[in-house]
């Protein structure tokens, strides 16, 4: 082989290697830019380990697939030296993940992209049916109108639900606060009502705090926890969620963290589960509801209970509740981190309000009962996300696309 020969096929072997790394390097990549730890070029060449022009390919790649956009000419800030590097955001018109919700008081389908951005949402009926096929049939109608509307394509579907859902058979174990029998298959009439609508892509399901908990983790008030705790009422009750190392813990059958099981008022009032004093029914909407002695109204339990803490807060009466509930959850708190010492916890719904409400007050209780808490406390925080658990619904739906972009998306 002459010399020019052989320089030619060292570089076609050195292209193609890069090729292939780069396409190894499509997902890590992609879930930099999703999550937002790689908003440049040079950003991504260093989190990847490698060089610049393998970073440029696998960009140009992501972007050619709708998935990212690239800046190649970005604004240099104030003070700077030299040309700045190129700026990576997702694509905002790309492809949406369809997330949908179940919870007590209705349910609600959104369009969700990459990022965790919100592209259109769509509310249901406020009286959940006792067949889960009749409710996730309307929940499906709803997103595919949605999909109607925009004209976006869609990479597979996911449904938040406010019980356990047993895995591998992907059943609602619990759903206590709805009609619906325990043991319902949700995951594959969900799975049959996407297929029925013509909507491509995989179906998933969750439980609505677990993937809460992921949302929070990838874009909201979890960002940089390794070991985050979430615990959330819904319209009713109270769930939990572990995420260890950027993985939620599911147990061995999808149903760790049942926190809102842990008794917290001995004497207190009797629980679906069969024991008393529950979480579940110690710190929800509901208990603040009937702790005030205000009736039930038609705006839902959730707004309802959140709009009189932060307009009543001064009244002797909604204050001295709103205490009550939150040593109760302070107390609960307290046990889980003594059993699980994370290093974050984050809180949502109704107790996002009462951390809110009297955060001193809160984390007192959880330092004072719990041997980690006094030993240095751990952060409580509030969640930011609106309708993180359809923002963590979409998240499964886009998981084998942040595995396998080119494998995903064709």
């Amino acid at each position: 082989m002459n010399g020019k020969a052989a320089t030619r096929g060292e570089a076609h072997l050195s292209a193609r290697t890069r090729l292939e790394r780069g396409r190894t390097a499509l997902g890590p990549a992609l879930e930099l830019v999703h999550t937002g730890r790689a908003p440049t070029r040079a950003v991504l060449t260093a989190e990847l380990g490698v060089t610049r022009a393998t970073a440029g390919a696998v960009a140009a790649e992501l972007e050619a697939l709708g998935l990212i956009r690239i800046d190649a000419k970005p604004s240099a800030a104030a003070g700077s030296q030299g040309r700045p590097s190129h700026r990576l955001s997702v694509a905002e018109t790309g492809p949406v993940a369809l997330a949908a919700q179940v919870h007590a008081d209705g349910f609600r389908a959104a369009l969700v992209g990459l990022g965790g951005r919100i592209v259109a949402t769509a509310p249901g009926c406020e009286t959940i049916d006792a067949d889960p096929a009749q409710v996730l049939g309307s929940v499906i109608e709803a997103g595919a109108q949605l999909l109607r509307e925009t004209g976006r394509r869609c990479v597979g579907a996911g449904l938040a639900v406010p019980s356990a859902v047993a895995e591998p058979e992907g059943t609602a174990l619990n759903p206590l606060h709805l009609a619906w029998p325990a043991g319902a298959q949700v995951r594959e009439i969900f799975a049959d009502c996407v297929r029925n609508a013509g909507i491509e892509g995989p179906a998933f399901t969750g439980n609505d705090v677990n993937l809460a908990a992921l949302a929070e983790h990838r874009h909201g008030a979890g960002r940089g926890a390794r070991d985050l705790l979430c615990v959330a009422t819904g319209h009713r009750g109270v769930g939990g969620a572990l995420v260890l190392d950027g993985r939620l813990h599911t147990g061995s059958s999808g149903l760790a963290l049942e926190v809102g099981h842990l008794t917290v008022h001995p004497e207190g009032r009797p629980c679906y589960c069969g024991s008393r004093g529950c979480l579940d029914v110690e710190t929800d909407p509901l208990a603040f509801l009937t702790a005030v002695g205000v009736e039930p109204g038609p705006e839902g339990l959730l707004v309802q209970a959140r709009a009189l803490l932060a307009e009543r807060y001064a009244d002797p009466a909604v204050r001295i509740a709103a205490e009550a509930l939150i040593d109760r959850l302070g107390l609960g708190l307290a046990g889980l981190v003594n059993i699980l010492n994370p290093d974050r916890i984050i809180l949502g719904g109704l107790h996002r309000s009462l951390l809110e409400a009297d955060h001193e007050r809160l984390c007192a209780v959880v330092a004072d009962r719990s041997l980690w808490g006094r030993s240095g406390g751990v952060p409580i925080l509030a969640c930011t996300l609106d309708h993180n658990s359809l923002v963590g619904a979409a998240e499964l739906a886009w998981q084998p696309v942040l595995d396998d972009p080119l494998g995903a998306l064709g």
